[in-house]
Order: structure tokens, then sequence, then C-alpha cells
């Protein structure tokens, strides 16, 4: 096993992910062990693996991979960014220690193999019911069509796939480290991922603090691997960051 140090901190070409990637997963966020935020201080957002809706995940090397994840957000929630704001500023501070055990900051749609961290269906996000048929002396509401439509934020991520040798898991799940610290819990939220590399096997660890390390090298790498333009959406990260891989799938209404 590579000493942490000794890791790369960037992987892949300038030139922008490779096929068999990028990969799709969605669902909607879901409880996961509990032990992202209490135990290892890293939150996770989970979502259930389906390999009928995400069939890549039966095949995928277990271990640790990076890309993208867009959370739509409850209007109640601190971190959710206005439209009139601006794609890069959120309504309110997010509260830097409130953990977020879940959904937020933390390493993981259409995958339902049950993955520990993410839910997945088509991204799983609840599809929108098609509006009911209009007379003819009906125009549609645009504040309700409006109302409708999901507000999309994307983030980089970190997650993991695999039994996670430390905890002993005898199911396989998907545990998603979202890199940004929010200021509440989203569960039931829909998520997207979209998966632009691998970054290592999972491993077995002597100790619990060998484990953190080693995921905050892994957060290190998806960040400088994620920041270069041909990495970073057109459509524009929570931060406001802006590059030139294609992430509409991320955001777009379906």
């Amino acid at each position: 096993m590579a000493a942490v140090e000794d890791r790369p901190r960037i992987l892949y070409s300038d030139s922008g992910p490779e096929p068999p990637y990028p990969l799709r997963m969605e669902g909607v966020v879901i409880s996961g062990f509990g032990r992202g935020s209490k135990e290892l201080g890293i939150p996770t957002a989970n979502l259930p693996v389906d390999a009928v809706a995400t069939p890549w995940i039966a095949t995928a090397k277990s271990g640790v991979y990076f890309g993208y994840a867009s959370v739509a957000l409850p209007s109640s929630h601190p971190d959710r960014q206005d439209d009139a704001a601006g794609a890069n500023e959120p309504r309110h501070r997010s509260n830097p220690r409130a953990p977020a055990d879940a959904p937020p900051s933390s390493h993981p749609p259409p995958p339902r193999t049950t993955i520990t961290s993410v839910s997945t269906s088509s991204e799983t996000f609840p599809s929108l019911s098609s509006p009911s048929s209009l007379t003819s002396q009906e125009a549609p509401n645009p504040t309700a069509a409006t109302l409708q439509k999901k507000h999309w934020q994307i983030y980089p991520m970190v997650m993991s796939i695999g039994y996670n040798p430390f905890y002993k898991n005898s199911v396989r799940s998907a545990e998603v480290h979202i890199l940004h610290k929010f200021g509440a819990d989203f569960y039931d939220a829909p998520m997207r991922l979209l998966i632009l590399g691998f970054v290592r096997e999972e491993r077995d660890y002597a100790s619990l603090d060998a484990l953190v390390a080693d995921i905050n090298v892994d957060c290190d790498v998806a960040r400088q691997s994620l920041a270069r333009p041909a990495w970073t959406p057109r459509e524009g990260t929570a931060d406001g960051s802006r590059g030139e891989f294609d992430g509409s799938w991320l955001v777009r209404d379906e």
C-alpha cells in the first residue's frame, strides 16, 4: 500500500474524462450507517443502489471514485441558492460546524444495488407528474410550472463503491462525500452523480486514523483533479467555478 504522502494528487490527463467515464447514477438521499459524521467527521449522502436502474454498478470495480453531484435542495435549506442571487452565492451562510450526516459533504444515480451512501433510481429522482390536461379556456400557470422545476446545484464529490473492509460490511454500498460543508442535512432530496474517474481500490486499515487520513487524500485528489478546465462543468458549480466539461445532465429537468 502506497504511503499517503506518496499518492499523486492529480489523476488523468488535462484533456478531460476518458471512456468508460462519465458514468451516471441518481436517486433520493437516504440515511446510511450514521458513522460518516460521528466517527469519521466525513458526512456522506447515501443513495440506494439499483442495478436495474444503473446497470454498470454490478460490474464496477470496488473502490473510490470522483466526479460531481448535483442536489435539488428544498427551498428551506440554508445552502439553497436563489436564482436571483446568482449561481455562486448561497442565500444563507452555512454553519461550518453543522455535520450533515447523510447528504451534505461527504463521500456517491440510476443504481439500486444498495450502495451504502447513495440512493439511485435514475438518480432516483422523484419524477414530476405530468400536468393534467387543460380545457381550451384554461391557460397554464407559469408560477406553478416554475415551482415544479427542480433547482439543481452542482458540487465536486468523492465516493466509495464496495464493502468497506474496515467495517466489514456484508452489503455492497455506495457512499458519497460531497466536498462542501452544508448547514443542514438534506434527506429525501433528489441527487444525481456524474462519475468521472477512479481514484483507488478499497482497502482495510489498521486504525480509524489511517482510514480517515486516506479519505482526506481522496478528497484532495478529487479537488485538484476536478479543478482543471476540461474537468469543470460549463454549467457552473455552487462555488462559481465554470469550465469546458458538459455537465448538462446534472441540471436537466427530465
